[in-house]
C-alpha cells in the first residue's frame, strides 16, 4: 500500500510538473490593436510555437502549392480575375496598419487558383489564394470579393493559427497527463474528438467571429461597402441549401447570430467607408 501511494504521489508530481510547463509555455500577446470595431481577446501562444518560425514553414509550404497548381495549369489561369483579386487586395493591404504596423512589411501574395471549390485562405505572414470556384460560382461584386479577402487576411493579422497550434500542443501534453494518471490511452478517435469538442469548435468559430470583424473594418477602410458581407454571406449559404455548406462557412457561428454581427459591425464602420469615399 505504501508503494502504491509513494507511485501516486510521484504521478501526481509528474503531472503537475508537465502541466505547469504548458501554462508557462504559453503568454499573453498582442498580436493586434483593437481597431475602430474592437477585437480585444486576450490570446495565448506557446513559447516552442514562434512567429518567425511558423511564416517560414508557411512560405515553404505555399511555394510547393503554387508550384503544383503552376504544374497543373491551375495558376492564374484568367488575367483578368487576377488583375481584379489583386487590386482588392492591395487596397486592404495599404489598411493593415489599423491593426498593426509590422503587417505592412510583409511579403503579401496572392494567386488565383482554378478549382470548383468554394473557398479563399491566408496563411501566416500574408500568402493567399482564392479558389475560381468562389468567384464563378458566388459570382462576387468587389465590395463581396473584399469581405472574403479582408476575412481571410484578419485570420493572418490575428495569427490565429500560431494561437490554435499553441492550443493542440497544451491539449497533447494534458492529453498525455491524463493516460499516465489513469492509465488509459487517450489516443485514438477518443482523443481527436476530445480535442475537437474542447479547443478546435469553440475557438475556431472565435476566430471566424473575430476575422469578420477585422475584415469589415479592413474592407471599409479600403472604400469598399462593408455592408457587402451580409450579402456575401447570404450568398454563400444559398450554395448550402439542403447540403453541407461550402468550406468557407464550415465552421462559422449560427446564420442568426453571424447575420445579426455583421449588420452591427457594418453599420459601425460606415463612418470610415464614408470617409475613404470622399
Amino acid at each position: 500500500m505504501k508503494e502504491i501511494r509513494e507511485t501516486g504521489r510521484r504521478i501526481l508530481l509528474w503531472s503537475g510538473a508537465l502541466m505547469l510547463a504548458v501554462l508557462t509555455g504559453c503568454a499573453s500577446v498582442q498580436t493586434t490593436e483593437s481597431g475602430s470595431i474592437g477585437v480585444e481577446r486576450k490570446q495565448y501562444m506557446a513559447g516552442a510555437v514562434s512567429a518567425a518560425a511558423l511564416q517560414q514553414e508557411a512560405n515553404k509550404q505555399y511555394s510547393q502549392m503554387m508550384a503544383e497548381a503552376r504544374a497543373a495549369g491551375a495558376l492564374d489561369a484568367n488575367s483578368a480575375q487576377v488583375q481584379r483579386v489583386r487590386a482588392i487586395t492591395n487596397r486592404l493591404i495599404a489598411q493593415v496598419g489599423a491593426f498593426r504596423s509590422d503587417a505592412a512589411g510583409w511579403p503579401w501574395e496572392v494567386h488565383v487558383i482554378s478549382a470548383d471549390e468554394v473557398n479563399a485562405w491566408c496563411m501566416p505572414g500574408g500568402k493567399m489564394a482564392i479558389y475560381t470556384g468562389l468567384i464563378n460560382r458566388i459570382n462576387p461584386s468587389d465590395d463581396e470579393l473584399a469581405a472574403v479577402l479582408g476575412h481571410e487576411m484578419a485570420h493572418a493579422l490575428r495569427e490565429h493559427s500560431r494561437e490554435q497550434i499553441s492550443q493542440q500542443m497544451a491539449t497533447q501534453v494534458g492529453l498525455s497527463v491524463l493516460s499516465a494518471v489513469t492509465g488509459v490511452s487517450a489516443a485514438g478517435d477518443l482523443g481527436a474528438a476530445l480535442t475537437n469538442v474542447m479547443f478546435t469548435l469553440p475557438n475556431s468559430r472565435t476566430h471566424e467571429s473575430e476575422a469578420d470583424l477585422i475584415g469589415v473594418e479592413l474592407a471599409a477602410r479600403a472604400g469598399y461597402d462593408p455592408r457587402a458581407a451580409v450579402t456575401l454571406w447570404q450568398k454563400m449559404g444559398g450554395l448550402s441549401a439542403g447540403s453541407a455548406p461550402p468550406e468557407f462557412l464550415s465552421t462559422h457561428p449560427s446564420a442568426a447570430t453571424r447575420m445579426a454581427e455583421l449588420q452591427r459591425s457594418a453599420e459601425k464602420v460606415m463612418p470610415l467607408y464614408e470617409a475613404a469615399r470622399r
